[in-house]
């Protein structure tokens, strides 16, 4: 990628808007740190809550930023706390599509009164804050949707409608969450292969017609159609045929990821830019210590992702079948992870496993997953997660929670051959059994070598000039970012 130093006064200024929830904003962070590195100037627009959780996670002068790259902030809409746990989803859905848009174009007015910034020339939104495609539009400049999904998780929800078109969803009531109900077989969207119902996005899954999360997906996907070019943090490779699929309802759509190599590639980790973070739970660094003195793949990584929250019984099933595996594993428990309650651990297990674990209550996950000792992965299936652990190498058990992570558990199970899935109501011997199979057996062995393949294919994607992914984020930056190209171009 050749470096694109800038020359005229005017420096191209794009607006990021992440969704505001931690699995959105640490990829916005990264498509932002990579057009900062290309000469453009930033302005990053976390909601207030989220930028008030960075300052008391990361310290006051967290986001302070740089003279070219801005945070900024607007409400949500939502009564003010100040706990740090995710907001409540639905509620935060319906919150940003009703009481953004006001504040967001504020935001705009104010940045191009500014003497000091040059004027916002394009937008980068994610796809589920497609309000800021009314102030884009409103102001004349190109905006890019980024989906943080998989391509196959999006592809699922570009088809909501048609479920409910075919009086699939809606359930009609509780009875239907019957296990035949759920094996109905759903092949009729395009380039996705054996799927069934229970693979579906879990929106999709509600008896109730006024259901926010359902009639948002349906809401922020139509609109998608109006952006000029969508990005995801996929690779060409892993998902090449949903991704052609996509071509003909959609505006371009460009794979860019891993977006963490490509961020690896192009951003010094010491440089400002490198240095800028976006947990919003501090982050331990002794879990590398403690991995350095381990075998290789010899340690089960454990995290459910930021908005998983399990029953108390579920933990202690995880647990004690984490126990009997008798391997050394580090599990990430966020403070909020047990609904309603601390994360309470027996004390029995803590004393069996004392010289075998290491418990933590957030991790640099990327580094975690690429470190030789992890051999095996315990997730939720969220699509970070999945990449990272692709990147890594890391095979994995998954236990999906919500949203796309059951489409995403499936294809790694099925089409990537790199995960086996535990049943939702967790059994301790189900955890032990699949978790030595996934260290020690034939088909974690295949899967382990499977995972390897494809942290090779990541790695041809984002590492050279002709990369996919490095091809497809100049394509974005100069024909769409740059290029100014005016909407009608693409019909």
């Amino acid at each position: 990628m050749g470096s694109h130093v800038v020359c005229n006064a005017q420096k191209p200024h794009v607006v990021c808007v992440p969704y505001p929830a931690q699995g959105h904003i640490n990829p916005m962070l990264k498509v932002a740190k990579l057009l900062h590195v290309r000469g453009f100037h930033v302005t990053f627009v976390n909601t207030v809550y989220n930028h008030n959780r960075l300052l008391r996670s990361r310290g006051p002068n967290a986001l302070d930023g740089l003279p070219s790259f801005r945070f900024e902030a607007i409400p949500d809409g939502l009564p003010e706390t100040d706990v740090d746990t995710t907001q409540d989803i639905p509620a935060l859905c319906e919150s940003t599509m009703k009481n953004c848009l006001t504040p967001f174009k504020e935001l705009l007015r104010r940045i191009n009164t500014r003497e000091d910034v040059p004027p916002v020339s394009c937008v980068v939104s994610d796809g589920s804050m497609s309000f800021t495609l009314d102030a884009a539009k409103e102001l004349g400049v190109p905006e890019v949707l980024f989906w943080t999904t998989s391509a196959c998780g999006f592809m699922a929800y570009l088809h909501f409608y048609l479920f409910i078109e075919k009086g699939l969803s809606p359930l009609k009531d509780e009875s239907c969450l019957t296990k035949e109900h759920l094996e109905t077989v759903i092949d009729w969207i395009p380039s996705m292969k054996n799927l069934k119902l229970n693979d579906i996005p879990s929106f999709i899954r509600t008896t109730n017609p006024n259901d926010i999360m359902l009639n948002f997906i349906v809401h922020e996907t139509c609109r998608a159609k109006r952006a000029s070019a969508i990005i995801l943090n996929t690779f060409d490779d892993l998902e090449h045929d949903i991704i052609q699929s996509m071509q003909s309802i959609l505006p371009p759509v460009y794979s860019i990821g891993p977006l963490h190599l490509l961020v690896n590639r192009e951003v010094k980790e010491d440089s400002e830019t490198g240095k800028m973070g976006s947990n919003l739970w501090r982050e331990e660094t002794e879990c590398l210590d403690w991995l350095d003195t381990k075998c290789r793949n010899s340690v089960v990584y454990v995290n459910f992702g930021s908005i998983t929250v399990m029953s108390a019984e579920q933990l202690v099933e995880f647990a004690w079948g984490l126990a009997a595996t008798k391997k050394d594993f580090l599990w990430v428990m966020r403070p909020d992870l047990v609904a309603g309650e601390e994360a309470a651990i027996p004390p029995e297990f803590l004393k069996e496993t004392e010289d075998r674990r290491m418990l933590m209550s957030w991790c640099p996950q990327e580094k975690v997953l690429s470190h030789p000792a992890i051999g095996g992965f315990l997730t939720h299936s969220g699509w970070n997660s999945t990449l990272e652990s692709l990147c890594g190498g890391v095979p994995m058990v998954c236990w999906p929670f919500f949203a796309e992570q059951q489409t995403n558990c499936k294809f790694c199970c099925d089409e990537w051959e790199v995960g086996m899935k535990i049943g939702g109501d967790v059994k301790r011997d189900e955890v032990e059994a699949v978790v030595i199979e996934l260290m020690d057996g034939e088909k974690g062995k295949k899967m382990r070598e499977k995972a390897e393949e494809w942290r090779r294919l990541a790695k041809e994607a984002t590492e050279h000039e002709s990369g996919s992914s490095v091809m497809n984020f100049e394509t974005v930056l100069n024909k769409v970012l740059l290029g100014q190209i005016p909407k009608a171009d693409h019909n």
